[in-house]
């Protein structure tokens, strides 16, 4: 089977003047394998496509993919025409448990909450299919009974979008207007009276998960509930979400690794080539899913997703740099009713330092101090490269905004060269802009949430691409994020927020990384064991043996 993609948002045949046609072996003998489509885009015929490669190569705006599947693989589920991304399998679904989807941006996760919650209906490849069509194509599998019961509209479904920073457009006035439950209200830390014009990003989505969960629905989906919220509000929700799966059917996408593992009970894995086809593996066990993920290696299928393994530190990190490349003053900073106060430190040359806490407590203020942008007596006196936490996106194009494209490459970014940045999601032009802060000539970084939106393979890359840029350069640079396992990846010591949001906040001076994770923890409450296979952290369940354990040696998130 071979599947051709054209990415039409790219594509600008007139400013090529048609090359890939000119190009194409078969248009060549008078046949159109490439024609020009309603759109005024190209359209490529799969049956006539000899599958050479020749138009993929030469399309100056990366906008052609071809693929050659194996002649055994399964008739798509969905796809999107002309020539879009492919589809094949969906999860099976299992009540009184939560279905976690794991696997990179672009490779068909939202697409499967949108056909699973009747937002898509499935084509099975084709321009349009009946719905008689889509049910016999799934006789004598568990999931038909579903998918019945959604074709004659008789499943209540509850649906958590990805995007909540669109829900103002639609819902105006205050919280209490759409959220009526008291209890989640108080759980998730809304206030009833706050207008939803002026909610920050993190209560977007405590709102959206809020009206999703006052549903009273059969199926609920969630789409990246974690992004725009700090741990303790991450932790938050997934306890909400877990109750909620002990009588309901329950399915959620996430990138934050160590929220996945305590959320779901089962994972599917997809796995293909992001933006022009997506498989869905059978589930497995949380454990054993995201440990098959993250090995690169589905060993009952047989299949290689990633050429080498991702594997985590058991142990905390000792920072050995002794060059000191900043120090800094104690801060006290006062504005519109908020006070922040931090303790002074130092950072040193090739050395990351994290910075770890609650929303609204003062990070991305600390951070515009330590630039000069606030504080008129202090310059910190040296070259800068800044990554805001709110991103602008023009009409400039990614190679005019890099000045290096050889990094796209190793973030498998590289068909983005021609893409404007209006025209980018979210977490490609989070990997943008961090990159473009890492080739910036600077000496010290300031990167705010950087791995806010990626997937979770793109945010262990981002942060070993940090980590080779200080030790390297011998640069330094402070990291605000909520993904511990980020913060571990890459942190050489950690500065810790405290306060109440919104009002007051305090940060700690540099701290060593274990002490710095377990005055953070100690703090939620929550303690994490290692797993013995990748190392990587998995939550302790509140009260267990392991937690009450971890707690009396006071280790919260490493093992020694």
């Amino acid at each position: 089977m071979r599947i051709a993609v054209v990415e039409r948002d790219v594509c600008n045949p007139k400013k090529c003047e048609w090359l890939c046609q000119r190009v194409c072996p078969v248009n060549r003998t008078g046949k159109e394998c490439i024609k020009q489509g309603e759109d005024g885009k190209p359209v490529i015929d799969e049956e006539l496509c000899v599958g050479c490669g020749i138009c993929v190569r030469k399309c100056p705006f990366s906008a052609l993919s071809v693929v050659n599947l194996p002649q055994a693989k399964e008739e798509p589920v969905h796809r999107y025409l002309p020539n879009g991304f492919c589809l094949f399998g969906l999860p099976l679904l299992q009540p009184n448990q939560v279905l976690g989807l794991l696997g990179p941006n672009g490779i068909g996760k939202t697409t499967i909450l949108n056909l699973l919650s009747g937002q898509l209906k499935p084509n099975l490849g084709k321009p349009e299919a009946t719905w008689e069509e889509v049910l016999e194509r799934f006789k004598g599998t568990q999931l038909k009974p579903y998918l019945e019961k959604l074709a004659e509209g008789k499943i209540r479904l509850a649906y958590k979008p990805q995007k909540v920073d669109l829900i103002p457009k639609y819902w105006k006035g205050e919280v209490g207007k759409y959220i009526r439950n008291k209890d989640l209200l108080k759980r998730l830390g809304l206030r009833p009276e706050k207008q939803i014009e002026g909610l920050s990003g993190g209560e977007l989505q405590l709102l959206a998960i809020a009206a999703c969960l006052q549903k009273d629905a059969e199926f609920y989906f969630f789409d990246e509930p974690s992004s725009f919220l700090d741990v303790e509000k991450r932790f938050r929700v997934a306890k909400l979400i877990r109750e909620l799966a002990e009588r309901k059917w329950v399915v959620i996408v996430e990138h934050d690794l160590a929220l996945l593992d305590y959320l779901a009970d089962t994972v599917c894995i997809l796995y293909g080539r992001p933006g022009s086809f997506g498989i869905c593996s059978r589930p497995y066990g949380v454990r054993a899913g995201i440990n098959s993920w993250l090995s690169g290696y589905l060993k009952d299928a047989n299949v290689r997703i990633r050429e080498e393994a991702i594997t985590f530190e058991v142990y905390a990190k000792e920072s050995l740099k002794a060059e000191v490349l900043l120090e800094y003053p104690e801060f006290k900073f006062s504005w519109d009713g908020f006070q922040l106060e931090t303790q002074a430190g130092d950072i040193k040359a090739g050395e990351v330092i994290g910075i770890l806490g609650p929303n609204a407590t003062g990070k991305t203020t600390f951070i515009r101090l330590l630039a000069g942008e606030l504080e008129p007596d202090w310059k910190p006196g040296l070259r800068l490269a800044y990554k805001p936490q709110l991103l602008k996106a023009g009409p400039e194009r990614v190679r005019d905004f890099l000045p290096d494209l050889k990094l796209l490459g190793y973030l498998g970014l590289e068909t983005l060269a021609e893409r404007r940045l209006e025209d980018l999601s979210g977490g490609e032009l989070q990997a943008i802009y961090t990159l473009h802060t890492l080739q910036t000539d600077s000496e010290l970084m300031l990167l705010d949430e950087p791995s806010a939106f990626l997937d979770a393979e793109l945010r262990l890359r981002i942060a070993k691409l940090i980590r080779q840029k200080v030790e390297e350069k011998g640069t330094a640079g402070f990291v605000v994020d909520h993904d511990l396992l980020f913060l571990d990846a890459i942190s050489d010591r950690l500065i810790v927020f405290s306060g109440e949001p919104g009002r007051n906040g305090r940060a700690s001076q540099p701290l060593k990384l274990k002490e710095g994770m377990n005055l953070f923890l100690k703090g939620m409450g929550i303690t994490f064991r290692r797993d013995p296979e990748t190392g990587r952290p998995r939550a302790n369940k509140p009260g267990s043996q392991l937690d009450r354990e971890q707690r009396e040696r006071g280790e919260y998130y490493y093992s020694k």
